[in-house]
């Protein structure tokens, strides 16, 4: 049998694994999407020859929580607050999108990702509208040739007229068709999860039915948690029904209390810190500390689309500079200084390597330069400015780094970004599809909604008793 074997040849390897450590002018050896061989001087008869010289070479970024279909909306949350993202995105902007919005916000998204080094994706896909919007959501992944779970999300953007599933029992079963369908390889690129509906927003037995339908088909599942202050987070109705393990990831947690954290560490759950928006949207303080002090190691996401860029670099400094100021403000508060850093930059890139293939159930596949795992590659550097000299290569990663500088990318050892430039990709057409796309979405939700995002007054705290009823209801 012909093996494909690519040369990633004398790059500086920032590997991420622990027995490898850091390597300079070192190559890579890859057949057929796998990593066979690392060290100086591999022999490269019959192998494609990737030059790596002057640049680093780390394992592709890991986000464990976008909201892809949202690409399009690019920065228009960019001055709201977290109830206005839930009343005009999630209840405005999500009706309006059609099956072919979905599909561009997932290609272009994907597309973002890759060149910016994020070669694996948790997407929390919650505006499947109809069949055809969930098939849409696969196909724009899948078109773009990312790695990834599509989280199938059961959140119902029109719960008083329902565009086509009339009863939640309606999408349990488009999900179980999608399974059926579209994830018939649980080896392939793109694998099936579920993100589930905010708990508290239906009854508690159909969050029961959505933890069901995900375990009988081994589903990750991605949940928001926490993330509102004045409702509570169901964390405790949650264990007390069984419906906490360690195959989820749980999104944000800011608001949860010492023994809401301690139920996750004791479940062995996943947790995912998104910088970008709970900063800027007032949900209180990344939660590092509480994660690291039960054992949880740390992952990060990018988020909302309709906020954030897809770059995982930014999201990774910005959360270094909070996690290093947060550690120091007692002593500061003190008039103390620090004598050293809490995180170093190396483990700062654990957050979106390591860690975060652990929390996606991908730990041997992907996450870490080693032999054996899949060759989800970036290579970091070229001509840009910022990128010379390479003093310290994790430190240039985190610092230094952002997607113009992502030269050339590997997703199960495939070229899909080259010297800076997205292979066979056609980004004039796709982003003035998606300009289009953006322009009649808005235009239909603003025959309902004049002004954008309109919030009613006191959103949060009205709906907290509706949430407090359905926490009850399992069964």
């Amino acid at each position: 049998m012909t093996r494909h074997r690519t040369i990633v040849r004398g790059g500086h390897l920032v590997t991420m694994d622990p027995q490898l450590g850091t390597l300079p002018s070192t190559d890579i050896l890859i057949e057929d999407g796998i990593i066979v061989a690392i060290g100086p001087n591999l022999p490269d008869a019959h192998a494609e020859v990737i030059d790596a010289k002057n640049h680093i070479v780390a394992p592709g970024l890991i986000d464990t929580h976008r909201h892809t279909w949202q690409t399009q909306m690019r920065a228009l949350c960019a001055d709201w607050t977290l109830a206005d993202y839930f009343y005009g995105i999630r209840l405005s902007v999500s009706p309006a999108y059609t099956a072919d919005d979905v599909y561009v916000g997932n290609r272009l998204g994907a597309v973002e990702a890759l060149n910016a080094g994020v070669t694996t994706i948790l997407d929390f896909s919650h505006c499947m509208n109809s069949p055809d919007h969930s098939d849409a959501a696969v196909t724009g992944l899948r078109d773009a040739g990312i790695r990834g779970v599509l989280g199938y999300g059961f959140f119902d953007s029109s719960p008083q007229t329902p565009q086509f599933f009339a009863t939640h029992a309606d999408r349990i079963a488009d999900f179980e068709r999608i399974a059926a369908q579209h994830f018939p390889d649980p080896a392939g690129l793109l694998n099936l999860g579920v993100a589930l509906t905010e708990v508290g927003l239906r009854p508690l037995r159909d969050t029961a039915a959505e933890v069901a339908v995900a375990r009988a088909h081994d589903a990750l599942i991605v949940t928001h948690t926490g993330c509102i202050w004045s409702m509570p987070s169901g964390i405790a109705e949650l264990d007390e029904a069984g419906l906490i393990d360690a195959n989820q990831v749980h999104v944000h947690c800011n608001t949860l209390t010492d023994d809401e954290w301690d139920i996750l560490a004791r479940r062995g759950a996943k947790v995912s810190i998104s910088p970008e928006t709970e900063l800027n949207m007032g949900m209180g303080k990344l939660v590092f500390d509480a994660a690291e002090r039960r054992g949880i190691e740390p992952t990060l996401s990018t988020d909302i689309m309709s906020l954030n860029s897809g770059d995982m670099f930014a999201q990774t400094r910005m959360a270094i500079g909070f996690k290093r100021w947060s550690d120091t403000e007692k002593a500061n508060n003190a008039r103390q200084d620090p004598a050293a850093v809490s995180v170093s930059a190396h483990d700062a890139l654990k957050w979106t390597t390591v860690n975060a293939a652990k929390a996606l159930g991908m730990r041997d596949r992907i996450g870490s330069i080693t032999v054996g795992k899949r060759a989800d590659l970036i290579l970091v550097g070229g001509p840009s400015i910022t990128q010379h000299t390479h003093i310290d290569p994790a430190g240039t990663l985190v610092f230094q780094t952002s997607a113009e500088d992502v030269r050339t990318v590997l997703v199960d050892g495939k070229v899909v970004k080259r010297d800076g430039e997205m292979v066979d990709v056609d980004l004039p057409a796709l982003t003035a599809r998606a300009a289009e796309s953006s322009r009649s979405v808005l235009e239909r939700v603003r025959r309902a909604v004049p002004v954008l995002p309109g919030t009613p007054e006191g959103m949060f705290e009205g709906v907290g008793a509706m949430l407090k009823a359905n926490l009850k209801e399992i069964r």
